[in-house]
């Protein structure tokens, strides 16, 4: 993810940084990524990457790269809300 210096906030006056390019996935293997609620953990077979979870049934599951990013992820695990 490449991010640069635009301005200074003002409560630190340390300074902000913005994205100038859409987030990438991580490359590095055992990398870690969420998507609709599940982490995801990059493995390298072979010369071969693909991230590996399980699904909501506890079955493993495989996406390639293309297809994590169709579906969406992030580097947090999202914050479950109570009612």
């Amino acid at each position: 993810m490449s991010e640069a210096i635009s301005e200074f906030e003002p409560e630190s006056g340390q300074p902000a940084l913005t994205q100038t390019h859409p987030r990438r996935l991580p490359t590095l293997p055992c990398s870690v990524v969420w998507s609709r609620g599940r982490a995801y953990v990059l493995e390298a077979v072979d010369g071969n990457a693909f991230w590996v979870g399980f699904d909501r049934y506890g079955r493993l599951r495989s996406l390639s790269r293309s297809a994590l990013e169709r579906q969406g992820w992030t580097h947090h695990r999202a914050e479950r809300k109570t009612a």
